[in-house]
């Protein structure tokens, strides 16, 4: 029987035991109390594997650190220590070496005589065996044992309840990561419907992917041709990266973007060089996913360094990450579609309007001018002396002034020759008339095949991109020469305007109107256009568009 004090010892110890939710505290605290209340030398733990046959794990109180080193391998339940595995009940010796399955000692384990042990149950199924040795002052009596079974028990309701809780706290944690999921993809989709402004939508995705994975900073890039532009940031940031442009190749956001995978990177210093607008950056981990759309990779998003238990991210991290980059390619889809087709309609409606001047300057103030000269004419045939001839003759040099002015606004607006005899033909009237009326000496190369029978929309953009960079040259360039090439070759139309002229330093100078108008027709025709200049070394423009409508992007580089 227990004495009361022992009694009440062990109501306080299960107490404490069952107020314990962390298993590894719990553990330690068993131990402990077990020694306390049996005056035990050493106390150790079994735990069971899946299959209840050994020992997975032991557990040892009263071992200093030397001592478990020279001991070496742990026990796996062999011996007495698997006697209590085949038969869970209590098991009480005087001389644990004098019991028959005793297995003996490994070298330097230290001298142990009188054992006690008791299994651990939780709902009739062993969880593993609690056992202990050495009694001061002699052997373990009955009342040990009964203290024994009262702590295993107390030790069964403790294990059980800590691993409830835990399961409850693992389960709560992924509810908790799943609705976080859920409000930011959420978030995302509404603003599909809500706003399709697609710098709108890149700030939203980088703040809302940030909070859901917890990240130092967050960014965005999207593809542009070779390059990855980035979009948007969220976090902290030594520098602005809006739109700082790195090569797909030899970057760790290039190879995320060819491969269409994932990557987490435990150290950054150590990959293949980072590329992402240093010195802006400064990072240790890192995580990117792809941006994937019906197939097709759009860009990268990269999360840096976790803020709670990082800097390093998880494979939750990047679960999570992924799923949200899903619905973040949609609304990232859908607003660049969006804004392609607005700008579509923009020019769309800019060159409907310039035919339809073009045709009622031609159909009636063209016309009616030429009457007017008409008249005029047979007024001075008719032989009238006087004022009316000098007026004639006055209204006759205007009005052929105001024809050819007309004429030129004409040719501005809508080149007659585009529709009738085509590019070619175009181009060459083009380049005629800016070397006549501004005196620069221009060379012409234009070779478009023998067909010469492209689609009016991608005419109307090479005619477009020569006027536009024509214009610049005779407003800016204080130039004397202009060379054009225009040559359709490999399924693609090259572009090439050099001129002698002053130049600029791109990197200085932010793209004009003139330069974004052609990066946009460029960028609806799926092509290229580039600028590449130097002060004192003139200035060129190259464009490359399909001759034929399929997927790309344009960009303007400097």
């Amino acid at each position: 029987m227990l004495d009361e004090a022992r009694a009440r010892r062990l109501i306080g110890v299960g107490r404490s035991l069952v107020s314990e939710l962390d298993p590894e505290g719990l553990f330690a605290r068993l131990l402990e109390e077990a020694r306390a209340l049996t005056g035990a030398r050493y106390a150790a733990l079994g735990i069971l594997d899946r299959d209840r046959r050994e020992l997975e794990r032991f557990v040892t109180s009263g071992i200093d650190p030397q001592t478990h080193a020279a001991i070496g391998e742990l026990p796996r339940g062999r011996g007495v220590l698997g006697e209590l595995i085949r038969d869970p009940r209590p098991l009480r010796l005087s001389e644990v070496g004098e019991h028959p399955r005793s297995y003996g000692f490994p070298p330097g384990h230290p001298p142990m005589h009188s054992f006690l042990g008791a299994p651990i149950l939780i709902r009739g199924e062993a969880f593993g065996n609690l056992y202990l040795t050495e009694k001061e002052g002699g052997d373990f009596d009955a009342a040990d044992e009964e203290t024994l079974v009262v702590l295993t028990d107390w030790a069964a309701i403790a294990i059980e309840n800590a691993r409830l809780y835990q399961s409850v706290e693992r389960r709560r944690g992924e509810l908790e990561r799943a609705v976080a999921e859920l409000e930011a993809t959420t978030a995302v989709t509404r603003a599909i419907g809500a706003d399709t402004d697609l710098e709108h939508v890149l700030e939203l995705i980088v703040k809302r992917g940030r909070a859901l994975i917890e990240a130092r900073l967050l960014v965005i890039a999207l593809r542009e041709g070779e390059d990855l532009v980035v979009g948007a940031t969220a976090g902290e940031l030594a520098t602005d990266l809006h739109g700082a442009r790195f090569p797909i190749e030899a970057s760790i956001s290039g190879r995320v973007m060819r491969s269409g995978r994932p990557e987490r990177i435990s150290d950054i210093s150590s990959s293949i060089p980072f590329r992402l607008g240093e010195p802006g950056l400064r990072a240790e981990a890192g995580l990117m996913v792809p941006l994937v759309y019906r197939g097709q990779t759009l860009g990268v998003l990269s999360a840096f360094d976790r803020l709670e238990d990082g800097p390093q991210f998880g494979a939750e991290d990047e679960r999570l990450l992924l799923a949200f980059a899903a619905s973040a390619a949609t609304a990232v889809a859908i607003a660049k579609s969006v804004a392609e087709e607005r700008l579509r309609q923009t020019l769309a409606a800019a060159e409907h309007e310039r035919g339809r001047w073009a045709r009622e300057l031609h159909d009636e103030t063209l016309q009616g001018l030429g009457a007017l000269r008409v008249g005029l004419s047979s007024a001075l045939r008719s032989g009238r002396p006087g004022a009316v001839d000098d007026a004639a003759r006055r209204a006759v040099g205007q009005i052929e002034t105001e024809i050819g002015a007309l004429r030129s606004l004409i040719a501005d607006l809508r080149p007659a020759a585009l529709d009738e005899i085509g590019l070619a033909a175009a181009v060459e009237g083009l380049v005629e008339q800016v070397g006549s009326h501004e005196g620069l000496r221009v060379e012409a190369e234009v070779d478009l095949g023998p067909r010469n029978d492209f689609a009016p929309e991608l005419q109307t953009t090479v005619y477009r991109l020569l006027q536009e960079s024509l214009t610049n040259v005779v407003k800016h360039a204080e130039a004397g020469r202009v060379a054009i090439q225009v040559v359709a070759r490999d399924g693609r139309v090259h572009v090439r305007v050099e001129d002698d002229g002053r130049g600029f330093d791109p990197a200085a100078h932010l793209p004009g109107f003139g330069l974004l108008g052609m990066s946009e027709r460029a960028t609806l025709a799926g092509g290229i256009v580039s600028v590449s200049s130097s002060p004192g070394a003139g200035t060129t423009v190259r464009a490359e568009l399909p001759t034929s409508p399929e997927s790309g992007s344009a960009r303007l580089a400097g």
